[in-house]
């Protein structure tokens, strides 16, 4: 399934049915009076949050989407049909932007969330409304609200509870894939990763939901390379595992990198709980990788270093994931939780 998270939708909402202009005529009734029927009402535009996609690639090939107009009243006091509603299916996690992408006109977080987004016309009223003492036949009718046309972006955000960051090539698809069901490409070259990727991660009996983001570089925030197109992603995020590759030749310089665009691209981001692993353990001497975690101890206390190919330190990251994870704050995230400065640490052979 390709992966779309963000499209432009044109909705319109049905039109109201007229009222009817009728009276009542029938063998030996001598006074029929007025008995026109109202209009039916046009049908509304609903947009509903549902478990079962992760996409929003259905609106790549349909972006149009009318509801019914309502009939017209009829005589015999018969009211005309409502016209049909139109619900718009969404993965959970979608905002409703207006059409300059500047207001956020909703956000749906929950299945089965369902929001009307244009309310169908009103049915006009018959003549049979505007009977009254002084006007017993009446020959007027109101016409049905007209239709409300509007255009739309549909912006996905995925949900999970943690997301991956860190430089193309520094191991997040091969963490992902080892630890969970997904299937990302991994490769050798940059920008392997095209499309964000959710995975369910199992640990002490608690699931996580993972999602992989493509790799970041120096101005990614401002559009370069893939950020700005998936950096929304990990809004939603309760927490961040920042992945380096061991084998940098300058380690700093890589942290930075990421820690500065995310900081660029939203503040808030830059405050949420972050895990900082050094990957790739196994084809790392212990030596290099014992000066890379002194030269990131001065910016970050607590260090992870995992091979995924080997699994060294991968069941420690998990735990300390799912004990971020929980805790709202993030110094007992990263340095108030005695139970994760008590995890084991990479010691050299």
């Amino acid at each position: 399934m390709k992966f779309l998270d963000l499209c432009k939708v044109y909705v319109r909402s049905g039109k109201g049915g007229n009222g009817c202009v009728s009276f009542r005529r029938e063998k030996f009734i001598e006074f029929g009076g007025p008995d026109g029927g109202d209009g039916g009402k046009g049908g509304s535009v609903y947009i509903e949050a549902v478990s079962d996609l992760n996409t929003l690639i259905d609106f790549r090939y349909q972006q149009h989407f009318f509801a019914k107009d309502g009939q017209q009243g009829m005589g015999k006091q018969r009211t005309g049909a409502k016209g049909n509603d139109i619900v718009l299916k969404v993965p959970v996690g979608t905002e409703i932007l207006d059409e300059n992408q500047e207001e956020i006109l909703d956000d749906l977080l929950e299945v089965g969330q369902k929001i009307c987004l244009i309310e169908g016309g009103n049915g006009g009223w018959g003549n049979l409304r505007f009977k009254s003492s002084t006007n017993r036949a009446p020959r007027r009718a109101n016409q049905g609200q007209e239709r409300i046309e509007k255009t739309i972006w549909l912006k996905l955000k995925l949900i999970a509870d943690v997301g991956l960051v860190g430089l193309p090539n520094a191991g997040k698809s091969t963490f992902l894939s080892v630890n969970s069901n997904a299937k990302p490409k991994i490769a050798d070259y940059p920008f392997t990763t095209l499309i964000p990727q959710l995975g369910i991660v199992e640990v002490d009996g608690h699931e996580i939901v993972m999602a992989d983001i493509p790799g970041l570089i120096s101005g990614a925030h401002l559009g370069k390379g893939l950020g700005i197109q998936f950096l929304g992603h990990i809004e939603r995020c309760q927490a961040l595992i920042h992945i380096i590759d061991g084998n940098s030749e300058n380690i700093i310089k890589d942290y930075k990198i990421i820690k500065n665009e995310v900081k660029k691209y939203e503040k808030l981001l830059d405050s949420k709980p972050t895990l900082v692993a050094i990957s790739k353990a196994d084809s790392v001497s212990d030596k290099k990788m014992e000066n890379n975690v002194e030269a990131l101890k001065e910016y970050e206390p607590i260090l992870f270093v995992i091979s995924s190919i080997s699994r060294k330190g991968i069941k420690e990251l998990l735990r300390a994931v799912q004990k971020t994870r929980d805790e709202s704050e993030m110094e007992l995230a990263l340095g108030g939780n005695k139970e994760m400065n008590s995890l084991p640490k990479w010691e050299p052979k």
